[in-house]
This record gives C-alpha cells, structure tokens and sequence, in this order.
C-alpha cells in the first residue's frame, strides 16, 4: 500500500485555517514545518511556557491522502472553502508502506554516556555488561538520553552521586534522570511532572530497571530538602521555580539545571546565585548546565 503525499509552502497566516479544514476534507494527516527547514534561514523555536507564542513567517505544510487524485481534489476544495488562492509550486511525493516499529528502533541505538553509564533500549543486547546500563525505549515523555541537555545531567549525576543521597529530579519527563541517580547509588529519588502521561512513562521505565523512585505530579505539595536536584526543563520555567528549587536543595546540597541555550546562560546563572555559590558552565551542542552548591545563608 502508498499514500499520496502534497508539499507546498504558505504564509503562517494561513496554516492554522487550512490545515484545519483540509483534515474537515478527509486528509489523513496534516504537518508544518518551517519553510526554511535545512537552511542557514532555519530558526529554531522551542516554544517555551511564559513566552509569547511565535511561529515561522512561512511554513511548508504536507498531508496525506490515499492517491493522488483525491489529494488534489482535497486542496482545491480546502482553498476554495477558505477563498484563498492553490498554492503556486505543489509537490506531490508517494509514501511506500513501512515498518515504522522497525524504522523507529533502527533510530535508537545504545548511547555511551560515559565509560560506566550506558542508555540501551530493550530491543538492544547490552554492549557492555559491566556498565551501568539503563534500560529505556522512546516514548511520549521527554528523555531518552540522545538530547544534549539530558547527557549534560547524566554526566553530572555520574560525577556528583556518591552513594545513599536523596534525589529530587524535577520535571522528570521519562524518569530517567531519577532511575540514573538509583543505579549510581542514591538512596531515594523523587521526581516530579505536570504531565500525567509522562509520569506513567516514568513509573513504568522505572519497573523495567528494576528500581523503586516517587514519580508525583508537581503541583503536589512537596516537604523535601534534598542532596541533589536535578531539573533539566527550559529556560522559563527555571526562572520561575528558582526559589522553590533553592528551597528543595538543603544546605550544601548540590544542584543541576539544564535545559538552557547559550544565551540564557548568564541572566539563570544570575538569578541562581542568590542561594548556590556556582560551578563553572558546561555546554554542549548550543546548551548548557550550571550546576552548584547551596549556599547556607542566601546572598
């Protein structure tokens, strides 16, 4: 079996409407994407909570439809229910039938995140036994230790814990920053989500690894003080949540944020210094992680 696939490019304007009313028509499936995609144009967007929302000026939108002909008749008839004009270049492409359970795990291989922590999905023999290896699949929660920004926090746990420490692992995702701390030795790990369907993920991952952490929804109420807190989410929220990170992470406890591009670095790492004295600022790949410990009195 093949689906006939339509690729063209429109103002952001009008993406919403159409992409709305060409699934009202029957498409299968409607996606956009920045029209600059692949260029030196491209702008990435990370949509984070706390901005305002924002999109590329121009998007390359595709859908799907069974076979060619009815993708062409469903476009004309979008566009004319919506009075705006055909687009003026239009790709049609053909998509062939495909494993997608075969394509999606030939894309996760085992990731070395150092000599003794390895990432390794179920479908995969462990390449090195002797390693500390944390069994996770890709799924709906963020994290799956591919991400520049959870490496940076899995090296850091890997460096800071020591053994039977308290973990609080703050926007938990798919709980592998909070499985990782058990494996390395921490006494207890608590991670915390606002998304119900991620916290599922984490207690699941955390049965296929064979450890025991707290996964609880973040806007219930929280009396810990922990050894180490760890929170790799994006920029806004970090900003928003520094106190109540401060006030999680006790005295001489150590602290990891990550989720942060380069050009945010400076202004978190200013507002984290009212209550850690700071490490120096690791990046990888655009992103960074300030780390540091907490400060008994704050400044």
């Amino acid at each position: 079996m093949s689906w006939a696939s339509l690729v063209f490019e429109l103002d952001a304007s009008q993406a919403d409407a159409l992409s709305d009313e060409l699934l009202e028509q029957g498409a299968l499936s409607v996606e956009s994407e920045d029209a600059a995609a692949g260029t030196s144009e491209e702008k990435p967007i990370f949509d984070e909570p706390g901005e305002d929302a924002t999109t590329w000026p121009r998007l390359r939108l595709r859908f799907l439809a069974h076979e060619a002909g009815e993708a062409r008749k469903l476009l004309e008839a979008a566009c004319a229910k919506l009075h705006i004009p055909l687009p003026a270049e239009i790709r049609m492409d053909t998509i062939e039938e495909t494993d997608w359970v075969r394509l999606t795990q030939a894309q996760f291989e085992p990731q070395k995140i150092s000599e003794r922590l390895w990432i390794v999905p179920t479908w995969h023999d462990v390449p090195n036994p002797g390693a500390i290896n944390i069994r996770l699949d890709p799924g709906l929660a963020f994290g799956t230790g591919s991400h520049p920004t959870t490496r940076l926090c899995l090296q850091w746990l890997e460096q800071t814990v020591r053994g039977g420490e308290s973990v609080l692992d703050y926007g938990c995702g798919s709980g592998i920053l909070a499985i990782a701390a058990m494996k390395l030795g921490a006494g207890r790990s608590v991670g915390l989500d606002v998304d119900p369907a991620a916290l599922d993920a984490a207690r699941a991952n955390c049965e296929a690894n064979s450890v025991h952490c707290d996964f609880t929804d973040a806007a219930a109420p929280l009396n810990i003080k922990a050894d180490i807190v760890v929170a790799n989410i994006l920029a806004n929220p970090l900003r928003v949540l520094a106190p109540a990170l401060a006030r999680h992470t006790r005295p001489g406890g150590r602290l990891a944020l990550a989720g942060i591009l380069v050009s945010q670095a400076d202004e978190l790492a200013g507002i984290y210094r009212q209550w850690f004295d700071l490490d120096v600022i690791v990046e990888n790949d655009g992103w960074v992680r300030i780390s540091g410990v907490r400060l008994a009195t704050p400044c």
